[in-house]
């Protein structure tokens, strides 16, 4: 049996205030990629954010994009490779 595919989405880019995740420039986003799971996302997420430590205001997120396509599915396996 196939492991049930979770897409996540790792996204970043500078923000205009650290207290909320609004970006400068929506045209400067960087998309880092789309994975099937939270552990290859993380992974994805940790190395993106590493590269940019020196810049305060830059941050990186996880979007869990299959809660949003498919909402009421079972959540019950999201964060099985934490």
């Amino acid at each position: 049996m196939s492991e049930r595919q979770l897409l996540h989405l790792v996204i970043g880019g500078e923000l205009k205030a650290l207290e909320r995740p609004e970006f400068v420039d929506l045209d400067a986003v960087h998309f880092v990629g789309a994975y099937p799971n939270y552990k290859a996302a993380y992974d994805a997420w940790k190395a993106a954010a590493q590269r940019t430590v020196d810049n305060a205001r830059m941050r990186y997120f996880i979007i869990h994009a299959h809660r949003l396509l498919d909402p009421d599915a079972d959540e019950d396996h999201d964060h099985d490779d934490d």
